[in-house]
């Protein structure tokens, strides 16, 4: 009889669809597996704005360890969420077909604040987007919104904020998108927003064979230019960076852009490819960024962390 394969999962509701829509493909290909669920420091935490809290691999730690220990055979992240740098003894073992990259604004009343001179009151825990609605809209005020999607949202209902801004995938992909909302068609996404990894040991031929067959080459190339984009910038969640690569008819068409904390400060870069001349696209893209002022706002971004205080 197989052994069940053991898919680790945070417990939100937006993380068990992930990871259950990749135990039905693998029970397609004819595996059997199973659930795992792991707490994250992610989800433990929901005061700290993410980028007070070394956020790199927050979300994906636990799963980590939990994969290093044999606890568990696989583990199923937001790629978003995943650093560029994976720990050593974990690979990537696929990535899913992508689903919705963009970011939508979900609104209380109407959006009339939009057009209005007034401030308005926005809440994201995204210093990108934080930076990218700054950009757009400097009398804005924005404030700090954590939890899994169902608590963001309960949140927003709760305070006298004008709205909220979600990823469009994790609010469609368990259908709670609220009426009021819409897609913010302008803001450019995080390097792969919208797709979904799964990650197994490095020693593990089983896990990793068995998840081939799920892996989406054009996804997994796009969102590995994206990751490059960020890796070379340096960039975490405490650096407004964003990234969208798309193939359209043999090539690949790419955007990223790097902002001030504030909104003030933005550079972008725009690169088409051929697909089998894109292997470097997202590094390259990077380096001509910060050459063309990109480095100015790195180097102001660091500064003003060296002056925050740590434990």
């Amino acid at each position: 009889m197989q052994t069940p394969i053991r898919i680790g999962t945070r417990e939100s509701q937006l993380a068990v669809w992930q990871a259950t829509q990749v135990k039905e493909l693998l029970e397609k290909e004819g595996f059997t597996s199973e659930l795992v669920f792991i707490k994250s420091e992610g989800d433990i935490d929901l005061k700290t704005p993410l980028y007070e809290m070394g956020v790199q691999g927050v979300f994906t730690r636990s799963l980590d360890i939990a994969l290093l220990n044999h606890k568990i055979d696989l583990a199923v992240h937001s790629m978003k969420d995943v650093p560029t740098q994976l720990p050593e003894g974990i690979q990537q073992a696929a990535v899913l077909k992508r689903g919705p990259v963009r970011d939508l604004l979900v609104f209380k009343n109407d959006l009339n604040f939009l057009g209005a001179t007034a401030p308005a009151d926005i809440a994201t825990s995204s210093i990108r987007r934080k930076a990218q609605w700054l950009h757009k809209y400097p009398t804005h005020h924005l404030h700090n919104l954590r939890g899994n999607v169902n608590t963001r949202l309960r949140k927003l209902a709760e305070e006298s904020w004008d709205g909220a801004i979600f990823a469009q995938a994790g609010l469609e992909r368990i259908k709670i998108r609220p009426e009021n909302s819409i897609v913010l068609n302008w803001m450019l996404p995080a390097p792969a927003q919208g797709a979904i990894l799964i990650a197994c040991r490095t020693d593990d031929e089983v896990s990793f064979s068995s998840c081939q067959p799920l892996n989406d080459e054009e996804t997994a190339l796009c969102t590995r230019i994206e990751r490059d984009f960020l890796r070379t910038l340096l960039g975490g969640c405490s650096t407004p960076i964003s990234a969208l690569a798309e193939v359209e008819e043999g090539d690949v068409y790419f955007i990223g852009e790097l902002l001030s904390l504030d909104g003030q400060q933005k550079v972008a870069v725009e690169k088409i490819l051929p697909v089998e001349k894109s292997s470097g696209l997202g590094r390259d893209a990077a380096e001509e960024l910060l050459e063309n002022g990109g480095r100015a706002i790195v180097e102001g971004i660091k500064a003003a962390e060296a002056k925050i205080p740590h434990a």
